[in-house]
């Protein structure tokens, strides 16, 4: 009995203590969206690692890679883009600094477009049976834009 005891005790701590981290990405803006032309800001959140975790991409542009490295600005666990373009259009996600990846769920698509106008909708997933807002947001402030949303090819009524 002490023997299996002593077993589930390990076996406990090893959960506890040899999980990998999971580093979570937080976009300011909060949204997924973007305009050519501005600036976004990601931060890595790693809440076992006192230094966050890095941004990582893969873009249109091509292969993964890290912030820093060749685009954004890199400050601690924060990278910033000045100046977002087309090609920025992609996967985002954090890797905490022990080189574990974030669950698939932190691993966010970023769109930047060319055109006059965005579909504002959340950033992360959202899970059947959520409430969901979505708006659509013109380059120029002073439209004001009509819109008709579609779902499976029927127009649905707003609120």
């Amino acid at each position: 009995m002490k023997q299996t005891s002593a077993r589930l005790l390990l076996f406990l701590t090893l959960e506890l203590f040899c999980t990998p981290s999971r580093a979570a990405l937080t976009v300011s803006p909060s949204r997924s969206q973007f305009f050519q032309g501005e600036s976004v800001t990601l931060i890595c959140e790693d809440g076992n690692s006192s230094d966050g975790g890095t941004v990582r991409r893969n873009t249109t542009r091509g292969a993964s890679t890290w912030c820093g490295k060749g685009w954004g600005r890199k400050d601690g666990s924060t990278c910033s883009i000045s100046f977002m373009y087309a090609l920025d259009t992609g996967l985002y996600w954090c890797e905490s600094m022990s080189g574990s990846s974030s669950s698939s769920s932190s691993i966010i698509q970023l769109s930047v477009s060319g055109g006059s106008v965005i579909l504002q909708s959340p950033v992360l997933p959202v899970m059947e049976g959520d409430d969901v807002t979505l708006s659509c947001r013109a380059k120029s402030p002073a439209h004001n834009l009509p819109a008709t949303f579609y779902k499976d090819g029927s127009s649905i009524d707003g609120p």
